[in-house]
């Protein structure tokens, strides 16, 4: 009988143990390195036997060899370009306050208990303080709009650098890369901050282009104005951190991916709005004339970045 209980106790013990070891691994998280040169990023993760698979976030499909890592016992290593940001859908990050830029690419590594680990991979490159120079003397007739000055100094120590997530949703639905829909589906782009930076900033897209990765590409977005509403309707905001534009999906004739290619300003409060057509103040709304769009006082960050998608649309092609 107390050979028994025994037995049982030991049995207990052994299956707590071992509920405590599968849960430690579970959650460890994943160790990894970068090391920057002037033109590459090199990411080198450990791996063990609880990771399933390792991708750049919404191409783990994607054709480029390059945007893949290489695969060895107890490692796998992404080598990234940071001279060409679009290649394998990083981002860049410039404080146009001291000329700081930060490269980021996000990997996204699936293991076995079908969890998802997010990394974010960065590489530093420090700037030097741009000099502001006012002019001593205006030019006769000559009128400057007034605008609140910023502390820079309190906006370069205080200020944390902004995060973009972007995204496209069918409906409800975030799509991760891959995307299988019917010709003219509604679909939407989303850019927003991340909850730290969000009250802080505000965002306006300046320049948005799309491109079936290899020879095609068309500008969509242009001095912050929509080119071609039909196939990209406007940027619109309800708070000034957050981003949204409608568009049909589409595929290009030669290509299932379809890469948005894009320059984001980040101003402090709020960008100040484009004039666009019918008199509109926008953030990425369509205008009639292209003109040069003025410099926004309050822009401390320019971040350029790229997304992809997979559209396996038979039957509409953008030529």
């Amino acid at each position: 009988m107390r050979n028994s209980k025994l037995c049982d106790i030991l049995l207990i013990l052994c299956a707590t143990i071992l509920s405590s070891r599968v849960a430690k691994a579970a959650n460890k998280k994943v160790d990894f390195k970068v090391h920057c040169d002037n033109t590459t990023m090199m990411v080198k993760l450990k791996t063990s036997g609880d990771i399933k698979n390792i991708y750049l976030e919404n191409l783990q499909h994607y054709p480029e060899p390059d945007c893949h890592p290489k695969k060895l016992k107890g490692h796998s290593t992404f080598k990234l370009p940071l001279d060409e940001m679009y290649w394998c859908g990083g981002m860049a990050i410039l404080n146009t306050i001291n000329g700081k830029r930060t490269f980021i690419y996000h990997i996204i590594v699936e293991k076995q208990d079908n969890s998802t680990e997010k990394l974010s991979a960065q590489c530093v490159v420090p700037g030097q303080k741009l000099k502001i120079h006012k002019r001593a003397v205006l030019p006769a007739g000559f009128q400057e709009q007034e605008f609140e000055n910023l502390d820079i100094e309190s906006v370069e120590n205080k200020a944390p650098e902004p995060v973009l997530n972007v995204g496209v949703r069918q409906g409800d639905r975030r799509i991760n890369g891959e995307l299988n829909v019917n010709p003219g589906s509604q679909l939407t782009m989303e850019i927003n901050l991340d909850p730290v930076s969000a009250p802080i900033y505000g965002l306006l897209v300046s320049y948005m282009q799309v491109s079936d990765t290899k020879n095609l590409e068309e500008t969509i977005v242009y001095n912050g104005c929509s080119v071609d509403p039909f196939l990209f309707e406007n940027f619109n905001t309800l708070d000034g951190d957050a981003l949204n534009a409608k568009f049909r999906a589409f595929k290009f004739p030669d290509s299932n991916y379809v890469q948005f290619k894009g320059t984001v300003n980040v101003c402090l409060d709020k960008c100040r709005g484009v004039e666009c057509s019918n008199n509109q103040i926008g953030y990425g709304r369509k205008r009639r004339e292209i003109r040069k769009m003025m410099n926004d006082p309050n822009k401390v960050f320019e971040i350029t970045l790229s997304t992809f998608i997979t559209s396996l649309v038979e039957g509409r092609s953008r030529c």
